[in-house]
């Protein structure tokens, strides 16, 4: 019979693509995760992985195993969160993967209330930008995921279920001092932009206003981000969260009509979900409803 702490190790290291990040990732040294490896291949009688250079390569019967093991824990986690929703929400656990600005500004009043309300149940964070929300959320990693979509651009997903938390304006940062309230008056400066759905968003934005941006810098710190148009090296749009979780008083700030985003919570699977993930729920929506609030 398969070691199920052996699959999980195993499905990290598939995947991370090394042993190094897997054990980074599950807080093992990296002899332990080597360690689990050789037994797994022992116990299955078959070569799961080569190395390749500091990384490791799945063979065929390593990327079928990979694939179970997925499921295999998915339904595990599945399993324990059924058998938790019996003790009510006098025990078990519940886990949330949320975007940096959600972490930085409604997520821990929330945390910080649904923990009040219900110490016996254990509540853990992942970061994690919407598509490897995604991934975690169908591979039974996390409960709840918190997502961004821009209207043009949803996620497809049928199996999710979405639940609204707020709408937030998009707008334009510029150096304080600097003119132009639109993205057609900064066309001829170079542009900051964060990650690859972020920028296609402003990819789409500034065609919408007859230019294609110069894009001269990428990064998803929207700290990062501030300082660097504070510094006068370029302007960029960014969404209303990211502002309030940080705000550098050297940039200005404009609205864009018409360009938001929404924020919401997915979960993955048929309803009823166990009560520490619907009280989670209500937990975060409240938090989100004053989340943008003066």
């Amino acid at each position: 019979m398969l070691d199920t702490n052996r699959l999980r190790v195993f499905a990290a290291v598939a995947r991370h693509g090394s042993v190094t990040a897997a054990a980074r990732a599950l807080n093992y040294s990296q002899p332990a995760v080597s360690h689990h490896l050789a037994r797994l291949e022992s116990e299955t009688g078959s070569r799961l992985v080569q190395r390749v250079g500091r990384g490791i390569r799945l063979t065929d019967a390593g990327r079928l195993l990979a694939e179970r093991a997925e499921e295999i824990l998915g339904r595990l986690d599945a399993a324990e969160a059924e058998l938790a929703a019996h003790t009510g929400l006098r025990a078990g656990r519940v886990r949330l993967a949320a975007f940096p600005s959600a972490l930085g500004t409604f997520v821990p009043a929330a945390a910080a209330a649904f923990t009040a309300a219900h110490p016996g149940v254990e509540l853990r964070f992942t970061e994690a930008e919407p598509p490897d929300a995604v991934r975690l959320l169908r591979a039974g990693e996390v409960d709840v995921a918190l997502l961004f979509s821009y209207p043009d651009a949803a996620f497809p997903d049928d199996a999710l279920r979405h639940t609204p938390l707020l709408t937030e304006p998009i707008c334009l940062v510029t150096p304080a001092g600097l003119p132009g309230d639109t993205l057609a008056d900064h066309a001829g400066r170079r542009w900051i932009t964060g990650c690859e759905r972020c920028r296609r968003q402003l990819v789409r934005s500034c065609a919408a206003a007859g230019f294609t941006p110069d894009i001269a810098f990428t990064t998803d710190d929207y700290v990062a981000v501030q300082a660097l148009v504070a510094a006068g090296l370029g302007v960029t749009t960014l969404p209303a969260l990211a502002l309030a979780a940080q705000r550098n008083p050297s940039v200005r700030t404009v609205r864009l009509p018409g360009c938001v985003r929404s924020v919401s919570a997915a979960l993955h699977g048929d309803a009823p979900d166990p009560p520490a993930t619907t009280a989670l729920l209500e937990h975060l929506a409240h938090a989100a409803a004053t989340a943008l609030a003066p």
